[in-house]
Parts: C-alpha cells; sequence; structure tokens
C-alpha cells in the first residue's frame, strides 16, 4: 500500500513493505534508489528479469556479507507493483518465494482486471 495522497507510481503487495523495512539500512537505501530509478523511467543498477519462471517480473538485487536482498516487481499500468521481498543465503530462488510472486501477480491482474470491468460499467451507466 502507499501513503494516501502520495505522487508515487510506487505500490505495495501483500507484506513487502513491511519486509523492505526490516532490510538493514544500506540495503534499503540501495534498493529505494533502484525503485526511485525505476519511477523516473530509468534502468535500476542492479535488476534481472525473472523470465520463464515469472515471465513480465523483474527483481532487484541487493547484498550484505551474510545474505542477498531481492524485491520482486512488475511494470504495469503505468505503475510498479512490488510484489514480494526476501532474503536468501544461495544463488538459488526459493519455489515458496516463486510461487508468493506467482499468486500476487495473479491477485493484481485479477484486481486491475476488475477495476477496469467496473470503470467501463460505470461509464457505460452515463
Amino acid at each position: 500500500m502507499t501513503s494516501q495522497g502520495s505522487q508515487t507510481r510506487i505500490r505495495w503487495e501483500g507484506d513487502s513493505l513491511s519486509v523492505i523495512r526490516d532490510f538493514p539500512a544500506s540495503v534499503r537505501a540501495n534498493l529505494g534508489n533502484d525503485l526511485q530509478r525505476l519511477e523516473e523511467g530509468l534502468a535500476p543498477l542492479d535488476f534481472g528479469s525473472m523470465g520463464k519462471v515469472l515471465p513480465g517480473v523483474y527483481e532487484l538485487r541487493d547484498q550484505d556479507s551474510q545474505r542477498w536482498f531481492r524485491v520482486f516487481y512488475v511494470p504495469m499500468g503505468g505503475m510498479i507493483f512490488v510484489l514480494h521481498c526476501f532474503t536468501k543465503t544461495t544463488n538459488r530462488t526459493l519455489q515458496r518465494d516463486i510461487e508468493i510472486g506467482r499468486a500476487r501477480l495473479s491477485s493484481l491482474k485479477q484486481r486491475l482486471a476488475e477495476q477496469k470491468r467496473v470503470g467501463h460499467d460505470e461509464r457505460k451507466k452515463r
């Protein structure tokens, strides 16, 4: 969620905002800078596509001496939706994290389709 009245194009799904708030300050700053770059239409400094596993979804990456920090996001409808934030200790992304990203993406698509349908219905009534 985003604060009411906020002008940002970033939207947080599920518990992603509370999870990223628990990341170390330096990691939050780096990932926050990459989110800001996305919002400005620039490429993040460290990101990658989730490819065939989660089509259309990208991940922001950072690390410290013990863990890797990841943020799954999807640009959609002029917005940047943060689907999932998590840490890992190996190069491999756990299936559980992929499934969380997949479920939130599916829910997001359904919600946006419903909003579009309702908006279309409202315009037809006028």
